[in-house]
């Protein structure tokens, strides 16, 4: 773990700089796996403190107090750093860091039960070609990957129009997804 928290493997493209965040105990039985943390994220190293953050926590029925407790999720993003801003929205996560740091990460947290795909990222690397033709597909039918994976869209208030025209998602999957969580808790 203190060899991926030192990372700079990417460092060289990273506007910002390496600032690995991310969180893993060997208790945890949920994982929250998500593209690369955003540059509040990165200047305060602390993953999901901002309104994406607080609509994770939302939907997922825990208080900021469990969110944050280190045995309860682990927080395993695609990129562990902040790979710079694009054209609409953050760059997409450097291509180096889930190769080196997902499986030796995770073989760490042996009572790992669930883990959370949020976004397109976090889906295409752990559901491959299982996956469905779109976001919105895997994310419909959610309980095809269960019991390891539930997929979920990014909650960054960028994606209110996807909630808006996918309200099933927060009326169907969203339900599911907290219960899981609690019995989990």
């Amino acid at each position: 773990m203190a060899r991926a928290r030192a990372c700079t493997v990417c460092a060289d493209h990273l506007p910002l700089g390496p600032n690995p965040i991310f969180r893993i105990h060997p208790e945890c039985r949920v994982a929250l796996i998500s593209q690369a943390p955003g540059r509040l994220a990165h200047q305060s190293s602390v993953a999901w403190d901002d309104p994406g953050g607080r609509r994770l926590r939302e939907w997922l029925g825990v208080t900021e107090e469990q969110f944050y407790h280190a045995t309860t999720f682990a927080v395993l993003p695609i990129g562990f750093c902040y790979p710079g801003k694009g054209k609409g929205g953050d760059l997409p996560p450097r291509p180096e860091c889930a190769p080196l740091w997902q499986e030796p990460l995770h073989s760490l947290m042996p009572r790992l039960e669930l883990q959370i795909l949020i976004g397109a990222y976090a889906q295409a690397h752990y559901l491959g070609a299982r996956r469905g033709k779109n976001l919105t597909e895997t994310v419909r039918n959610y309980a095809d990957y269960l019991p390891a994976y539930f997929p979920i869209p990014h909650p960054s208030p960028r994606n209110g129009i996807y909630l808006r025209r996918n309200p099933w998602f927060e009326e169907v999957n969203i339900p599911h997804l907290q219960q899981l969580v609690a019995d989990l808790l």
